[in-house]
């Protein structure tokens, strides 16, 4: 029988920098302004999208993302114009996922309608706590009671809606992360995404972290609350499909699944990365991070991104491994075959692959590598010993 690949699509990235304010958690790359002047910055994206469409014409695009910083900051009028241009440019099918990443204070729960008029066809949000003092802690500018209103609005507005949540916050039980999630269950449809808090560097907790003012929940605890998660909803039909990623059959962001099966996908927008197959050549490509530079490269160069970086063979295999060891599916081998000309032979470290596999954290198939549930906790240690 003839492995199935999963086809992992073609996507375009839109990023939208600009915040309210600067969770302190947050290391993306988001700004807060006091001005925005939509109508640049709809001319800007759209110039953009042109130059990529240029590079690839004939690709059929399976996905929209808007991401950021906060999408639902702006202005509809501006989703509407960059879809347009993409429908003019490339071939699109009345299948596309289009996502818009989504707050949910008042003002932007209003612009619901708007963006689903628009195009926007799945909506996902930043709810990241049912508390209001964690939310508090977290940095969010809603309460509960906004944002189970917002999902509320959102499942009468849009076909398909997910929502994030953090775990392992200061303090936090077992117990309570349970009865959070539970709650959380009362709206969650189709899809959830869980994140384990962690600390990055630039970020307003890391020096907080460092001088022990905020204290995480130690491993052991961590380790507990990742598989409470597991199970709670496991068994609410809302199975891991990614270490962080939830749904039910069916329900998966197609978006992120080109990303995590290392499929082709343009960036646009500041700071936004993307990976393109060019005369069956892997392409890095990267724009300017700082908005107003972006900005103003686009204006007069068509553009704001640097010349795209070749990706050696050997780095598209672990790149890809990176990525699809993520996934409950694994990675197929004949992907790897595909990307670099070389099955794990010559990509993963032979010794190191026989361990993971007696230690019960890799399963080696005829046609798929994957981590197993326990590789999926610890998929950074994995992975620092296969790629070694």
């Amino acid at each position: 029988m003839l492995q199935v690949i999963p086809d992992p699509g073609f996507g375009i990235y839109i990023h939208w920098p600009f915040c309210k304010a600067k969770c302190p958690y947050c290391d993306f790359n988001s700004h807060v302004r006091d001005r925005v002047e939509h109508d640049r910055w709809r001319a800007a994206l759209v110039q953009e999208l042109d130059h990529y469409a240029d590079a690839t014409t004939g690709r059929r695009v399976t996905s929209v993302f808007f991401g950021g910083g906060t999408p639902s900051l702006m202005e509809p009028a501006t989703v509407g114009a960059v879809l347009e241009r993409i429908a003019a440019r490339w071939t699109v099918g009345d299948d596309l996922e289009v996502s818009l990443e989504a707050n949910p204070t008042s003002v932007e729960a209003d612009k619901f309608r708007a963006f689903r008029a628009a195009g926007v066809n799945r909506l996902s949000m930043g709810i990241q706590a049912l508390d209001d003092t964690a939310l508090k802690f977290l940095g969010r500018q809603h309460s509960a009671a906004e944002a189970t209103g917002a999902i509320a609005l959102a499942a009468r507005t849009f076909p398909r809606f997910s929502f994030d949540l953090i775990y392992a916050r200061p303090g936090q039980s077992v117990a309570a992360w349970e009865a959070e999630l539970t709650q959380a269950l009362d709206h969650a449809v189709g899809h959830l995404s869980v994140y384990q808090l962690t600390i990055e560097e630039g970020t307003a907790f890391f020096p907080l972290h460092a001088r022990g003012d905020l204290v995480l929940p130690d491993e052991d605890l961590a380790g507990d609350l990742y598989e409470a998660t597991q199970s709670l909803l496991d068994r609410a039909g809302l199975p891991a499909y990614e270490i962080s990623n939830h749904a039910r059959p069916g329900e998966e962001s197609r978006h992120n699944l080109t990303y995590w099966r290392y499929g082709d996908y343009v960036g646009v927008g500041p700071g936004a990365h993307g990976r393109l197959t060019l005369d069956g050549e892997k392409f890095a490509t990267r724009a300017h991070r700082a908005p107003e530079i972006w900005l103003e490269r686009v204006e007069r160069d068509g553009h704001g991104a640097a010349a795209p970086e070749p990706v050696a063979r050997e780095s598209r295999g672990s790149e890809l491994l990176m990525m699809g060891l993520r996934l409950r599916e694994g990675v197929a081998r004949a992907r790897l075959v595909e990307e670099t000309g070389r099955d794990l032979d010559g990509l993963v470290d032979p010794a190191a692959l026989e361990r993971l596999v007696a230690g019960g954290f890799l399963e080696v198939g005829k046609d798929t590598l994957r981590a197993t549930h326990e590789g999926r906790q610890r998929l950074n240690a994995v992975l620092g010993a296969l790629l070694a």
